[in-house]
């Protein structure tokens, strides 16, 4: 791997941070990188803006997807550095910049190993950030004809020793469900709110019974967190009682199951509710992230090289809280998501001042190479 080569390529993705779903300009510049380095095949627009590159090898064996995540987040950044996001109020602030040069590094190995059975999928996928990337890539007839039989992905995870290997049996993260409601009264003059219904009443009733479904203790099989993210009621007017008024939430669980029992709950709190205060709602489900999950023979492959490569193995017992659309494979693939640690002193994800620690990918690419081995050298 040339190290030099390849952190010059996680820097110019960084500078050149895009949102999800409009990677054109990152997918571009991969693409261009990648095409020197002998793929089989370059598959461009998978799942929108993303890319799959090919490698296969002249006798059948099995397929393994390498698999990352293209876009930035809208986050301003304002970290000095050389290569700092050209713009304005998006930026690289989960480390997908990182992940990205991981994967791609993987070429250098690719293109001269000694390979002789089966085909390697490097992917390069759209749209995490909001949930729609994964699903958009699994329905897409391209990436169903390529039929693979594994898929493996990692996440850089501050707080955590540099280059420690956090492995989790069961799942990666959380199943995570948003949800928007819009509560509808009638509006009136502030002095005679008896001739208006205000929702005011309705909503932090909602509120209150909504935070009674919370069990905040990970080790729970129930575990819930339902988060009330924003409220909206009303204007900055006081001659006026509000008519309208909204709540968002995000829940986060371990299971669907668990998150199926939340919905019927809140669908029956909210019914209830707006009957006794007389008011109309509407109820709107949106950024869907199903829990992604771990199944044991693709553990064992990540177990065998984090052993292999002499790196600390940290055992987490229950699943990351944060979304990851990693789960959207989980559902029909063997499937294994390890984290890897960014440091102690490395700043949380999605803070304004994190940046992926460069040395991290060369762990990332030895990991991936030994899963690669182990799977496709396997008598």
């Amino acid at each position: 791997m040339n190290n030099k080569e390849i952190i010059g390529l996680r820097r110019e993705l960084h500078s050149k941070a895009e949102l999800s779903n409009v990677e054109y300009t990152t997918a571009s510049i991969i693409k261009n990188f990648i095409k020197g380095h002998n793929p089989t095949k370059i598959i461009e627009g998978i799942g929108g803006t993303g890319l799959a590159v090919v490698y296969e090898y002249p006798e059948k064996g099995k397929t393994i997807t390498i698999r990352c995540e293209l876009d930035a987040l809208p986050i301003q950044e304002d970290t000095p550095m050389d290569y700092k996001s050209i713009y304005k109020g998006v930026s690289h602030k989960c480390g997908h910049d990182g992940h990205m040069a991981i994967v791609t590094s993987l070429v250098y190995w690719l293109k001269n190993s000694e390979l002789n059975r089966g085909k390697v999928i490097l992917l390069f996928q759209p749209a995490e950030e909001t949930g729609e990337g994964a699903a958009k890539i699994m329905s897409d007839e391209n990436y169903k004809k390529l039929k693979t039989d594994y898929v493996f992905a990692l996440h850089n995870i501050p707080k955590e020793p540099l280059h420690s290997i956090i492995l989790l049996e069961s799942g990666f993260s959380a199943e995570v469900q948003s949800f928007i409601v819009k509560v509808k009264g009638k509006e009136s003059h502030a002095s005679e709110p008896e001739n208006g219904i205000n929702p005011a009443l309705c909503m932090s009733e909602m509120v209150r019974l909504i935070s009674k479904l919370n069990v905040t203790n990970p080790e729970e099989s129930s575990f819930a967190i339902l988060t009330p993210v924003h409220i909206i009621m009303g204007q900055e007017s006081y001659g006026i009682s509000p008519g309208r008024g909204e709540l968002h939430y995000t829940i986060r669980t371990w299971s669907s199951e668990k998150m199926d029992s939340l919905k019927s709950t809140i669908k029956k709190i909210l019914d209830e509710t707006s009957e006794d205060h007389g008011i109309e709602y509407e109820l709107k489900w949106l950024e869907y992230f199903p829990a992604s999950k771990n199944d044991q023979e693709s553990n064992i492959y990540v177990r065998r090289a984090a052993i292999e490569n002499e790196y600390k193995i940290t055992e987490r017992k229950y699943p990351f809280k944060f979304g990851e659309d990693f789960g959207w494979y989980s559902q029909s693939t063997k499937t294994a998501m390890f984290g890897l640690g960014a440091g102690i002193s490395t700043p949380a994800l999605h803070n304004a001042d994190y940046d992926f620690p460069d040395e991290l990918i060369r762990t990332g690419y030895s990991m991936f190479k030994s899963i690669i081995l182990n799977i496709l050298e396997e008598k």
